[in-house]
């Protein structure tokens, strides 16, 4: 079905007080795109036609009359309504946003919005409504399926014990010996055959056959024909999962002329029922096995250079922990660039640069490992961390100037074994705050960083911060106001901030938290 049609049967509400918003939604941009509409004036009205209507999708306004948005949320979790939400906002209320998340809110757009932006939006949640409705109808067909099948089960009692021992195997050639020695014991068939289907290509993937003789099961020759010229002699049966065809299982008695009836054929069928679902669970355990090979290939390639190793065993313990796309948190940001390195750049050598640059950005790296901060990027003569992620940390702000003050230490302990003309130190500033944190790159190049004020921030710090000196924004000495002692400097603005605000120099740490 095509998109335009998908809108066709797509019923859309909006909420909101607003005449211009309601007209512009409706004219401008979803009835061009075929989308069905419907308007309410205020959350009152809105819950009136949700209940009557049941839309696929809500627009709704946070601030109106009689009943506002957060109202009728709750209103329609009290009559049971489920329907996906779109929350339109006024610049400033995004927290209002978040907070309604759990009440059935799947995204937010902040007034003025463009048209791309809403269309988007609508898109996306539609798309993550439907197939929710296709897992809960799966879902349904499933628990139709295990119905039957607990039905089947209380029919023969021996046959329930037969399929238990085969579904509780974990090695896929004595599973498929076993559902062979299964059919051919229930059947008292003496020559047995099952075959996998690839599911790609729809040919024969690995078979099993297997003969009865004096009460012992072997295998034989593997030709997987069962070739008879008497049908009641043999009986084949589908291995199937829903619609799809896992294999066939294939018993005959051409050896003994005994033929098989239909309670034969009964036995197998639902033998057949077990044993699909045995090799579809053997299937799904290799599928997770191998998920769970590649989630920790991804987070040893993606952090083994640049977080601690204790921190790496605890992700692959816990790649859960690693949450795909991007996320907003609470960080704390370093930057320490090294002072002087230009004026040193122009006058050395290429390999002594580099010696140079190592001698004081390795051991800084160092320092940050040691605290288990994750180290984002050099850039030059300039070192970029972060902490409280990827996994939290309680006190990630004291790690962060514990790092700094590491960092500070270390190369005074290096210059005391270098010449003095390489004797470059490092100015750090560190801000804590929120930050959106994630993977960020492409399929073939991906890095775990982070974005936003947070960050410009620490690295406004570190461009004001003199050779030796550690400068924190004033969230991160509020959080740390015990464990150090600091003098407040001159207040400053930093771009993107509407006001300003006071910085600090660390003068120590104390003596607890050294």
């Amino acid at each position: 079905m095509s998109e335009s049609n998908n809108n066709q049967n797509t019923h859309i509400l909006i909420v909101d007080d607003s005449e211009d918003i309601r007209t512009f939604l409706q004219e401008s941009i979803l009835i061009p795109e075929g989308f069905q509409v419907s308007c309410a004036v205020d959350g009152q009205e809105g819950l009136e036609r949700a209940l009557e209507e049941k839309p696929d999708l809500i627009l709704l306004d946070y601030e109106m009359p009689r009943m506002n948005g957060i109202e009728m949320l709750r209103a329609m979790e009290e009559h049971g309504l489920s329907i996906p939400v779109i929350l339109i906002t006024s610049y400033g209320s995004e927290s209002v946003a978040v907070e309604v998340f759990r009440l059935g809110v799947r995204d937010y757009v902040p007034k003025p919005f463009a048209v791309e932006e809403i269309l988007e939006s609508i898109g996306q949640v539609l798309r993550i409504a439907r197939l929710e409705q296709e897992r809960d109808q799966l879902m349904k067909e499933l628990q139709q399926s295990n119905t039957a099948l607990a039905q089947r089960l209380k029919e023969l009692d021996t046959l329930y014990h037969v399929s238990k021992s085969v579904t509780t195997l974990r090695e896929r050639e004595k599973l498929l010996e076993r559902i062979v020695d299964a059919a051919l014991y229930l059947t008292n068939a003496l020559d047995g055959l099952l075959v996998l289907i690839d599911p790609q290509g729809g040919k024969p993937s690995a078979y099993v056959r297997r003969v009865r003789s004096d009460g012992h099961y072997e295998n034989v020759d593997p030709d997987i024909s069962l070739k008879t010229n008497t049908a009641s002699l043999m009986v084949a049966v589908p291995l199937q999962i829903g619609g799809k065809v896992v294999g066939t299982l294939t018993i005959s008695n051409k050896r003994n002329r005994q033929p098989l009836n239909k309670h034969d054929r009964r036995l197998l069928t639902m033998l057949g029922d077990y044993a699909a679902i045995a090799i579809e669970n053997f299937r799904l355990l290799e599928q997770i096995e191998e998920q769970r090979e590649r989630e920790k290939r991804q987070i040893v390639n993606l952090f083994e250079h640049y977080v601690a190793p204790p921190v790496v065993k605890r992700l692959l313990r816990r790649p859960q922990e690693v949450q795909p796309g991007g996320q907003r948190q609470s960080i704390s940001v370093l930057f320490a660039d090294l002072r002087g390195f230009t004026t040193f750049s122009a006058k050395a050598s290429p390999e002594a640069l580099m010696a140079v640059l190592n001698l004081h950005i390795g051991p800084a790296a160092e320092m940050v490992l040691a605290e288990e901060g994750t180290l984002d990027k050099f850039m030059g003569d300039e070192v970029m961390a972060f902490f409280n992620a990827p996994l939290p940390q309680k006190d990630y702000a004291l790690r962060a100037v514990r790092a700094a003050w590491r960092i500070i230490q270390s190369t005074a302990e290096i210059h005391q074994r270098i010449p003095v003309n390489q004797r470059l130190a490092f100015g750090v500033g560190i801000s804590t705050g929120e930050a959106i944190v994630g993977n960020v790159g492409t399929q073939n190049l991906v890095n775990f960083t982070v974005v936003g004020h947070t960050v410009n921030k620490a690295h406004t710090l570190q461009e004001l911060a003199p050779a030796g000196k550690i400068f924190i924004c004033r969230s991160t000495y509020e959080m740390l106001r015990s464990h150090v002692t600091a003098r407040e400097l001159s207040t400053i603005h930093i771009k993107g901030q509407q006001h300003p605000e006071p910085i600090y120099e660390v003068i120590r740490l104390k003596d607890a938290f050294r």
